[in-house]
């Protein structure tokens, strides 16, 4: 029995009769569930022979009619989809960035019956305990950098990105070494310097597209770890 159809068996005698009622609308689970395998089969990036990196987080969007009719059982429907793309990952052999998020919303432009699933490989990140707590001392540090939409301070010397647990800024990416890449900050009388420098990773750090052993940062430069990008911001800069 393929991965599939153990979903639908599953769901079936998970709900009452009028959850199943309310399934036999123009949007069927088993396609959702097939639209999220197809979207982690397309976006695989492989990190070695034996490492196959795919998406963790997935935004279903739905057409109001559809999204009403399934939101009352949005829980059980995301529980049963989670355990799917955790047999699918494991009977493919992938490797997931991340904890499992999958989200349904409302999307007002969509007809009854269409729906659309994107995904992304979203890593957790955790500070060291010395850092500071992210957000609220973000604007007294020189510099922060910007992940999942969380910011961290950097103070000089800099900080040590990673995956290990001496990394001052941990993020649990496979595609990071525990001990990846370094931003460091320097000070000359009123002028301050800010770079990164790659600590011999596996898979190699890039800077706004390129790959680099060693590079400056300005504000708004991207540097890039297995997955994960990194955003540098100045706070002292108009708009930060």
């Amino acid at each position: 029995m393929g991965v599939l159809q153990r979903f639908e068996h599953r769901l079936e005698r998970a709900v009452s009769g009028a959850f199943a009622r309310a399934f036999r609308s123009a949007v069927q689970p088993v396609e959702i569930a097939a639209s999220i395998t197809r979207e982690i089969d397309n976006s695989t990036q492989v990190l070695s022979r034996d490492r196959v990196l795919v998406p963790n987080t997935f935004h279903v969007d739905l057409s109001p009619s559809d999204h009403d009719r399934l939101s009352p059982y949005g829980s059980t429907l995301s529980g049963e989809l989670d355990q799917m793309v955790h047999e699918h990952v494991r009977e493919q052999r992938y490797t997931l960035a991340g904890p499992v998020v999958i989200e349904l919303a409302r999307r007002e432009d969509l007809t009854t019956g269409r729906f659309l699933v994107t995904s992304k490989a979203s890593a957790t990140v955790t500070p060291a305990a010395s850092a500071g707590p992210g957000d609220a001392s973000a604007g007294e540090a020189p510099v922060v950098v910007e992940v999942n939409g969380q910011r961290h301070p950097v103070r000089e010397p800099g900080l040590v990105i990673g995956r290990g647990d001496e990394a001052d800024l941990r993020i649990n990416d496979p595609g990071i070494s525990r001990r990846h890449a370094e931003i460091r900050i320097s000070t000359a009388g009123t002028r301050m310097t800010v770079s990164v420098v790659d600590l011999g990773s596996t898979n190699g750090t890039q800077v706004d597209g390129r790959r680099v052993q060693q590079a400056m940062l300005r504000d708004g430069s991207e540097i890039v770890v297995g997955s994960t990008a990194v955003v540098v911001r100045d706070p002292r800069s108009k708009g930060q």
